[in-house]
């Protein structure tokens, strides 16, 4: 045998026995890449649309009641092929396809969360500092407080009133609205204050005021006019006072709108990719599904940011009762066992993004466990930090379905961990689901400069996270 037939061998025995993760953009034909930039176009209008969790359950449920899906609180009963929803505090929306199999032999689950990291305003938040109003925040979820400063955020949420009247409230979404500011110090006086202190530190949380107005009101015998003025064009515009402030829910938001990113427009710059791409892909999946096994059920929580606590958290029983309900319901009964059954007999996608490598900082990463952008969606075993300290860890049985799954129906997916063993970690909702001693696996698109207000993703990788999940609610694994 010649040496360039061996060469040849072994290259053939390389393909058939070696891992690799292969670049999407190689692979497909035109038809699909125009498939993928025509799905990006439908993403980026749900992003600039859906800035709080809020906005993603208002923009889910306008869309699902379009295509006939109705609230499972008020039918009396349910049957195979109907089309459903729950909504919870308007922070969370399950939406359901019921099956032909009975429920008691599972559901296909997927669950993303709608939260990202943010600003939120304190509850009594209008100061007055060398005569510029300035509004109070905390910040919300793991974030680098410096990413915040000199850029343009907006305010959104809801003011509940002292007589029992909501009020939803942006300020800054749109391009004829004003925005806000925390203003950074020049660097010409910065070296001591800033320049001297770690990167975490140069900024304070107690310094991340947003600028919010500057006239006065003319009144000499008024001690802090120009708070009196902001908080008059508050109550002139949206009838609030400054009680109401603490019975309000307010997000500080990037006011940036999605773009493409590259000059071949291959990518997605903005804010909350993590984790409003896998609440978008997972949403579209359970709309275009033909379900005809399984039930399917889609879930957005919330608070995945902060532990999952609180009753629109993960830790909550919310879901847990959707599917008691949606089981009586179902079939006339109801008995405790089957119901956890139903749970245990499950499989759940924890559709939540992956660390994708960033070229600036390889160092962080161990590439060969890493995910790349454009190489698909990122199947993620294990999770957590430090020896697999708060992980779920997916047995290996699943793993393997879940790739044989994906092998057989033309699905790119990649294998994708959170770093090198000790730089840190993370953790998604996957360990609360598991709970119910459901079979459960972290699955979603690789992201660059996660958590910060202007993140980064690939058009091909959202394109095949809803694809993949797609085949995951019609079949199952």
């Amino acid at each position: 045998m010649s040496r360039d037939e061996k060469r040849s061998e072994y290259e053939e025995l390389e393909k058939k026995i070696t891992y690799s993760s292969k670049n999407i953009w190689l692979e497909i034909d035109d038809k699909t890449k125009k498939d993928i930039f025509n799905f990006s176009d439908e993403y980026k209008q749900f992003l600039d649309y859906s800035r709080t969790e809020r906005l993603t359950v208002k923009w889910t449920l306008e869309h699902v009641k379009k295509i006939g899906f109705e609230d499972l609180n008020t039918r009396k009963s349910v049957k195979t092929g109907d089309f459903l929803y729950v909504v919870n505090r308007e922070k969370n929306i399950a939406l359901i396809k019921v099956g032909k199999e009975p429920l008691e032999e599972g559901i296909n689950f997927i669950i993303a969360h709608g939260d990202a990291p943010r600003l939120d305003l304190k509850q009594i938040p209008v100061i007055e500092d060398v005569e510029i109003a300035l509004l109070k925040t905390h910040y919300y979820g793991g974030i680098k407080k410096y990413h915040w400063l000199n850029i343009p955020l907006a305010i959104a949420g809801v003011v509940v009133t002292s007589d029992g009247s909501k009020i939803d409230l942006t300020i800054g979404l749109k391009e004829d609205e004003p925005i806000f500011v925390i203003p950074d110090l020049l660097p010409h006086l910065a070296k001591k204050v800033q320049g001297e202190k770690k990167a975490f530190e140069f900024i304070e949380g107690e310094s991340l005021n947003l600028v919010f107005g500057n006239i006065p009101v003319k009144d000499d015998k008024v001690k802090e006019k120009v708070k009196l003025a902001v908080l008059q064009k508050l109550n002139k515009e949206y009838k609030i006072v400054e009680e109401d402030l603490i019975s309000a829910e307010l997000e500080v938001v990037p006011a940036l709108r999605s773009r493409d990113v590259g000059i071949d427009g291959s990518m997605i710059g903005g804010y909350g990719h993590d984790d409003r791409v896998s609440s978008f892909a997972a949403i579209r999946a359970i709309l275009d599904a033909d379900v005809s096994g399984k039930t399917c059920v889609v879930f957005i929580t919330d608070k995945e940011e902060i532990g999952s606590d609180g009753p629109t958290g993960m830790k909550s029983q919310f879901v847990y009762n959707v599917i008691g309900r949606l089981f009586e319901k179902f079939t006339g009964r109801y008995s405790e066992l089957d119901h956890r059954a139903i749970m245990e007999n499950s499989v759940c996608i924890s559709a939540d993004v992956n660390a994708g490598i960033n070229p600036m900082y390889k160092s962080v990463h161990d590439e060969k466990n890493t995910a790349k952008i454009s190489h698909g969606v990122v199947i993620t075993k294990f999770t957590g930090s430090g020896g697999k300290y708060m992980a779920n860890d997916a047995d290996a049985e699943l793993v393997g379905r879940l790739r044989k799954l994906f092998n057989e129906n033309g699905i790119f997916w990649q294998y994708g961990g959170m770093g090198k063993v000790d730089e840190g970690g993370g953790g998604t909702i996957a360990k609360y689901f598991a709970l119910y001693n459901a079979s459960v696996i972290d699955c979603g698109v690789p992201v660059i400069g996660m958590h910060s207000p202007y993140e980064i993703i690939s058009k091909a990788d959202l394109y095949y996270s809803y694809k993949g999940y797609r085949v995951f609610l019609e079949k199952g694994c």
